[in-house]
């Protein structure tokens, strides 16, 4: 069932829907009220015209899914879940994994321990947190193992040991790792006194400690009392800083961010009882990747177009109904009628991104500013960071107005049993707030993109003086061969361009002339074939009319010296070459192999070349495995009499391999009935049958 008849099936309940592309990896997920009329309007033609992603993903996508669910709050959960599970590159995706730490203290253990965790598990333990700044939990942690001697190590203590570690007779630890060395009770106490600590209940706790203290000093136990004593003093000095987060009513979260040159930075201040006690950084500088990303509707339902501010956005305005899709027409004719222009112009929201200063058009015609659109942003920004959290703030500012807002709010709010108040203030103290979160994220900016200029010149001079090169690197352009025995021999080429890889620039070759294991072969064809065009001083025209900086070849002295002759064959003997070898890292030089450059692996000149070499090869393998993909994918199923074009590419798209097709027709020969008819299906089953025998090894007898 191809992408357009897939519509006429679809529900018009609410749910998520997931965008496939010819290799059946998941490329985008949306979620909608009403999955028919929304996948309806991504065949707009009007849609696709006005927004250049929208356009680009319908040209991608080959297949569709969807999952149904009760209402439009578990499809905003779901949509979250689906977005980091597959991590789809037409979706927006939360580069920065980071976590604030909890203190988890194993209550359902027969002796509790006490540790750092950033994963928040329903085991029975009791957590506490999230602590800011991150390195606050580690120091509690490390205060209640001195005070409480609560033991640090890692050992298993659901049953006992023979002996005690070092930890034990230098007096940190209780011992309850020993049977005897601690009692049941007395570990059970002090566990108690732990878990005041962490609570924040420094009263109860000082009350119970002191008592305790005042016992052992009667008793003339003076080492426990000095413990107590010492531990007392410890939930003082503590009590200061420690709070746990859910226990104030005044936390908030204030975003800001400063998006320019297509590259953007937000800054996150975690308010705690009316203090920033934290701050977070993130940075995107492919933005490109999500630049019109997806947003829920401002109003999927709303009929009135002038009422409704359209953000640049990948998904379509659902305020525009979508032609149905007629059962009765045959392919071409729907994809006339889906691609059928609207007779009036769709609202095209303008949106101009400067540190916080957002405004929106909302009549007015596309412009040619950057498709970066703050609200869709932010409001899968807040998805991937607090519908998993455990801990959410009462209070979260972000700079812009986004349509998910509301929706976002009322499902944290289901999900943590308080009010939540997501709000993009206009004017007041949180308005200042929210601005000045937005100058310090420029200040971010300022730091990570600019500040980085001059490293990259530093960077590009010593480069040069290691490799001793007659100018300045600005290109490097480097060469990978990969293949198997022989077999499918690819090479690739890749740029790195001032400071950074340049993708655009990327090349991929078939080696033609060898045949068989000849990697020294293979790089003279292709190195021949990519600078042919400059031979005998030719000038040639276009972006690659300049030859780079410098050649770097993946491989020793054998793939160096391949490359050079093929350099000096086209009469380029002045060109920079050189060549890093595996495993030891060495670096050859063109016309200095005798003197071996061995930089130290710390060098970040190492890690410059090392970063080219390895994503010149990964490119190389990448090419290799499609190559051999196609490979078997046609060979083995063109053989099968009857099997077509048109079938075999039904057979791969249902089943999604070859390796699964013959698991298919081993297995389950029925299988194949969904895609071809009877007939087929039994050609295909003993195809395969047929081709296990012939592999099937024979029993040799060896005589003596």
């Amino acid at each position: 069932m191809d992408l357009l008849q897939k519509i006429r099936t679809l529900p018009t309940s609410a749910g998520c829907y997931l965008y496939k592309n010819a290799e059946g990896e998941v490329i985008y997920v949306g979620k909608a009220k009403n999955l028919r009329a929304r996948v309806r309007s991504y065949f707009l033609k009007a849609t696709q015209a006005n927004n250049a992603k929208t356009g680009s993903l319908m040209r991608e996508a080959v297949d569709l899914e969807y999952i149904t669910v009760a209402n439009e709050r578990e499809a905003l959960a779901l949509e979250n879940n689906l977005i980091k599970q597959r991590k789809p590159r037409f979706n927006i995706l939360l580069r920065d994994d980071k976590t604030y730490p909890y203190i988890k203290l194993t209550l359902t253990d027969r002796h509790p321990k006490v540790f750092v965790t950033r994963r928040l598990r329903k085991d029975g333990g009791a957590y506490f947190g999230p602590y800011f700044p991150g390195n606050l939990a580690h120091r509690l942690v490390d205060v209640i193992h001195r005070s409480f001697l609560i033991p640090s190590c890692k050992v298993d203590l659901n049953r006992y040991h023979p002996r005690a570690c070092l930890q034990y007779y230098i007096k940190r630890c209780l011992g309850p790792c020993v049977e005897g060395l601690v009692s049941k009770d007395e570990y059970r106490q002090v566990i108690r006194d732990v878990q005041l600590f962490l609570e924040g209940k420094p009263n109860e706790l000082e009350e119970r400690l002191t008592q305790r203290m005042a016992g052992a000093a009667e008793n003339m136990q003076f080492e426990l009392a000095a413990r107590l004593r010492d531990q007392i003093i410890t939930v003082q000095q503590a009590g200061e800083r420690q709070r746990i987060a859910s226990a104030d009513s005044d936390d908030a979260d204030v975003f800001g961010f400063h998006f320019e040159n297509d590259m953007l930075a937000v800054n996150l201040f975690h308010m705690r009882g009316g203090k920033i006690v934290d701050r977070r950084d993130m940075f995107w500088e492919d933005l490109p990747d999500f630049e019109a990303e997806t947003t829920a509707s401002l109003a999927e339902e709303d009929d009135d177009a002038t009422d409704l501010v359209n953000e640049e956005r990948l998904e379509p305005n659902p305020a525009y109904a979508a032609p149905e899709v007629v059962g009765d027409t045959d392919a071409a004719e729907q994809h006339s009628v889906l691609a059928s222009p609207f007779e009036e112009d769709l609202p095209h929201g303008e949106v101009i991104a400067e540190c916080c200063d957002v405004s929106a058009n909302v009549a007015g015609l596309p412009t040619d500013e950057p498709a970066f659109s703050p609200a869709a942003f932010f409001s899968a920004l807040l998805k991937q960071l607090y519908l998993d959290q455990a801990y959410v703030p009462k209070h979260i500012y972000v700079p812009v107005d986004f349509p998910d807002r509301a929706l976002l709010a009322d499902a944290l709010r289901e999900k943590s049993g308080h009010k939540i108040e997501i709000a993009a203030p206009q004017r007041g103290d949180k308005r200042s707030l929210v601005d000045l979160v937005c100058q310090n994220a420029k200040q971010s900016y300022d730091q990570r993109f600019r500040v980085m200029q001059p490293s990259i010149r530093n960077m590009q001079e010593a480069l040069q003086e290691a490799l001793t090169l007659p100018e300045i690197p600005e290109r490097i352009e480097c060469f990978d061969i990969s293949h198997i025995q022989g077999a499918e021999t690819v090479a690739s080429m890749v740029v790195w361009e001032k400071g950074a890889m340049k993708k655009a620039d990327y090349r991929k070759f078939q080696v033609k002339t060898v045949t068989g294991v000849d990697d020294f072969a293979s790089m003279r064809e292709i190195v021949t074939r990519r600078y042919t065009r400059f031979a005998n001083g030719a000038k040639p025209m276009g972006k690659d009319a300049v030859l780079p900086s410098l050649v770097l070849i993946d491989g020793g002295l054998g793939q160096l010296h391949a490359a050079a002759d093929a350099l000096e064959e086209l009469g380029l003997t002045t060109q920079p070459l050189a060549s890093i070898a595996k495993r030891e890292e060495i670096i050859y030089v063109h016309g200095q192999e005798d003197d071996p450059i061995v930089l130290d692996r710390r060098s970040p000149i190492l890690h410059v070349i090392q970063k080219i070499r390895d994503e010149s090869h990964r490119f190389a393998i990448g090419y290799h495995r499609k190559r051999r993909e196609m490979r078997d994918r046609v060979s083995e199923l063109d053989e099968i009499p009857g099997v077509g074009p048109t079938t075999r590419q039904r057979l791969l798209t249902h089943f999604g391999s070859v390796r699964a097709l013959k698991q298919a027709a081993e297995k389950n020969p029925d299988a194949l009935l969904a895609v071809a008819n009877k007939a087929t299906a039994e050609k295909i089953r003993q195809f395969f049958a047929n081709e296990i025998q012939l592999v099937q090894p024979e029993l040799v007898i060896l005589n003596d």
